[in-house]
């Protein structure tokens, strides 16, 4: 007897090994992978741009860093004393708007180093509501609490976001030829929106996914969205605002990731790393004694049988400042 539907997920062709650099870009669910990433020593530059909502200001960033452009000039904003950049979140910020340009410029920089060396892509679209600025007719990625009537609110169509991304990946397969694109809807959802029309919304990102994955081979589909809303499919799997996934939820969301894309040595050096993460995160109730020193020696020894393999050198430090302390 089954109680709850589960999504068979094929196991993924493209494989992500514990040296493959990994880009992640859009909405707050793509800083979520990305620092799991991180979080289990893999290379990974979770959401550079600050998060990104929306589909066509994730292109019309990363078209821009491949082709060394800089950011819009007539999209910088201030607002209380504070400058902004409408392409970007407001995380990326200036005293003035010659430190910001030059902050954005350097974050785009980065980007086009590590996109020079990665495999893969990672995409998180959040919506298809944008906002377009007036003055300037263009679609912004943030509205930096700037007056309502300097925009309008619009919906995306799927051509829109077909066009905006099959331009990116032409100039992606003039550079990066081996680049596997992931797309993933956010299961987050927009309840400001409302829900009727959110569900407006990703049905239209869910399409744009589909057909971009039938129509260009680097491109995958990861159904995050999907494994929230019909496989867990239960309020206690998400936080107290009911709207984002909690933190089982995404336990749950990256597990089912880590089988479709990783090589079998990574899934087995997760499972040791995990173990270790939770032995650094051990407190004892007596720490000064013999036999917790032993703890901690033996642990220092599976750090540093680790070093061959990734960079552990924080936690070595922290166990021998633990060790010189008893």
């Amino acid at each position: 007897m089954h109680f709850r539907t589960e999504i068979p997920i094929t196991p993924s062709s493209e494989r992500i090994s514990l040296q493959t650099p990994v880009l992640t870009i859009g909405s707050c669910f793509a800083e979520v992978i990305g620092n799991r990433l991180s979080d289990n020593k893999i290379p990974a530059l979770a959401n550079p741009f600050g998060t990104i909502f929306n589909p066509v200001s994730m292109a019309k960033l990363l078209k821009q860093t491949i082709d060394n452009q800089s950011p819009d000039e007539d999209l910088y904003v201030e607002n209380q004393g504070v400058w902004f950049h409408y392409d970007f979140h407001s995380s990326l910020w200036g005293n003035d708007k010659a430190e910001l340009a030059e902050r954005l410029t350097q974050k785009m920089q980065e980007v086009k180093n590590w996109l020079q060396k990665t495999d893969f892509l990672i995409f998180t679209f959040g919506t298809a509501f944008v906002y377009r600025h007036l003055e300037t007719n263009q679609i912004v990625a943030n509205c930096h609490k700037t007056p309502a009537h300097y925009f309008r609110k619009e919906l995306l169509t799927i051509e829109t976001i077909l066009d905006d991304f099959k331009k990116l990946v032409q100039q992606i397969d003039n550079r990066h030829s081996k680049l596997a694109i992931i797309l993933t809807v956010s299961p987050v959802r927009h309840t400001k929106d409302t829900l009727p029309l959110n569900a407006v919304s990703k049905s239209i990102l869910r399409v744009a996914c589909h057909q971009l994955c039938e129509s260009h081979p680097d491109f995958h589909y990861f159904p995050a969205y999907e494994l929230l809303l019909d496989d867990l499919r239960d309020y206690r799997f998400y936080k107290s605002d009911l709207i984002h996934p909690s933190e089982v939820a995404e336990d749950y969301i990256f597990e089912q990731f880590s089988a479709t894309y990783f090589e079998k040595s990574l899934q087995q050096f997760m499972a040791e790393w995990t173990k270790i993460r939770q032995s650094l995160a051990h407190r004892p109730l007596q720490p000064n004694t013999i036999t917790h020193r032993k703890f901690l020696e033996n642990l220092l020894d599976k750090l540093q049988r680790l070093t061959e393999k990734v960079d552990v050198q924080l936690e070595i430090e922290q166990v021998k400042g633990q060790i010189k302390a008893i």
